[in-house]
């Protein structure tokens, strides 16, 4: 298995292609939300995933400040159901937080993170900034690491 972190314009029409097609799997199909899942920030952000026969197996999107929130934040964030129970979120989260700390020296980032997901986000050192708000039928929180 390899992770890979690129631009928009680094990835291959391929590559792009898996990661729409899982993207939509898990938040659109999976998760039963009918919602533009291809919503013009992909081409401002990076995209850190790890790939595993030729399939993506976890992803997730890096935004620089100013994309989604006037910081930096993380989204689309995913491991394919046949990968959970790896470890992969975990150290899918590490490498995203490594990558915008280290490569782009941020010190905050924003988060928007289904509300089932508060501790482990929290175990990284995120907390909520808001209550549980509904998006798109889902209960979410808001949360901010601050370095």
């Amino acid at each position: 298995m390899s992770w890979n972190v690129k631009r928009f314009d680094e990835l291959t029409t391929t590559e792009l292609y898996a990661i729409l097609k899982e993207r939509t799997q898990v938040f659109v199909v999976e998760q039963e939300c009918p919602y533009l899942e291809v919503d013009g920030k992909d081409l401002l952000s990076y995209h850190l995933y790890k790939e595993e026969n030729g399939e993506i197996a976890a992803y997730a999107r890096l935004l620089p400040p100013g994309v989604s929130y006037t910081e930096a934040s993380i989204g689309r964030v995913f491991v394919r159901k046949e990968y959970r129970g790896w470890g992969l979120a975990g150290e899918l989260l590490i490498r995203s937080l490594d990558f915008l700390h280290g490569e782009l020296g941020e010190t905050k980032i924003k988060i928007q993170a289904q509300e089932y997901l508060r501790e482990f986000y929290g175990s990284f050192g995120f907390t909520a900034i808001t209550d549980s708000y509904l998006d798109d039928g889902i209960p979410h929180i808001d949360m901010v690491l601050e370095k």
